[in-house]
């Protein structure tokens, strides 16, 4: 039985096999999800869970290089915005409409539907290669 880290089955596996450039979208509980999308929907009441308790788990082991966030987020979810920056300070940041946002969901390995109900609440990150850890 796996002890630490991200618990949730299919979430683990997600990250588990998501190269350098993939990405993974953390999505609030309204976030229209492709049918031909993986879903990994997490969401199990009004708020919970929270997106950024679920980012900080995803963030235990997923390396991010840039982000994605909504344009709208800017007036919308300044506190997404502002943990995000807390939490990835040399992460790049990629600003665009929310409806391109949503179409970039065709191209991810998964959406991670939190039960987040606050809007504007979407996030993707694109992995990144930890070369630290080399030998």
């Amino acid at each position: 039985m796996k002890s630490r880290g991200v618990l949730h089955p299919a979430l683990s596996r997600a990250l588990s096999e998501t190269g350098h450039g993939d990405r993974i979208a953390l999505g609030d509980a309204g976030l229209p999800i492709p049918v031909t999308t993986p879903r990994i929907d997490l969401a199990f009441a009004p708020g919970q869970p929270a997106l950024l308790p679920v980012l900080d788990a995803v963030l235990t082991e997923f390396r991010v290089e840039a982000y994605v966030i909504a344009e709208e987020s800017e007036r919308e979810a300044a506190w997404l915005l502002e943990a995000l920056a807390r939490r990835l300070p040399d992460a790049e940041v990629i600003r665009v409409t929310h409806e391109a946002l949503k179409a970039a969901t065709l191209d991810v390995r998964a959406v991670v539907r939190t039960g987040e109900f606050r809007p504007y609440a979407n996030v993707l990150l694109q992995s990144g290669v930890d070369f630290s850890t080399q030998v």
